[in-house]
């Protein structure tokens, strides 16, 4: 069973000041895909401490998948986007804009998302909005790539088509 971590970034979040309902989403999402929530934190909007807790979990958990929700906008404690980029090898532009896309259908706000993807070694790492309804929708429009997508970065070597 592939192993996940949600990490909400919030600053009221972390005091016990607002309820976590994306974080709770996403887990919901993430175990219907079949994924084990291994680790679930909730963390104030600070880049070196965002940026320490992907690489724990990517490189001494070993997690499959992070996903993060919050931070990703413009206000002035955002700072998801730049803590995930600090950390990854490569990004997965792909995911990102069909994120992007499904929201904008809802919310022309959707645009000013920063929210990356990207690849820690052998650990995917999603950004998501903060809001439950955009993290939802966000999340859900990648879904059906994901177990793929993990699946090649555990070291699937098969063909990604069928022959035709």
């Amino acid at each position: 069973m592939m192993k996940a971590g949600v990490l909400t970034l919030s600053d009221k979040g972390s005091k016990g000041q607002r309820e976590d309902r994306s974080g709770e989403i996403v887990q919901g999402i993430l175990k219907g895909l079949g994924l084990a929530i291994e680790r679930y934190e909730i963390i104030p909007d600070e880049k070196e401490l965002i940026r320490d807790m992907l690489v724990t979990w990517s490189d001494e958990l070993g997690l499959d998948l992070i996903v993060t929700t919050g931070g990703t906008g413009l206000s002035p404690r955002d700072v998801t986007p730049e803590a995930t980029l600090a950390v990854v090898d490569k990004r997965v532009p792909g995911m990102e804009e069909v994120m992007r896309s499904r929201s904008l259908e809802k919310t022309p706000h959707a645009m000013i998302s920063r929210a990356i993807v990207g690849v820690r070694k052998r650990t995917l790492i999603v950004n998501l909005p903060g809001s439950p309804a955009g993290a939802r929708e966000c999340l859900e429009s990648i879904a059906p790539a994901l177990p793929h997508a993990l699946s090649k970065l555990g070291g699937d070597m098969s063909d990604c088509a069928p022959n035709t």
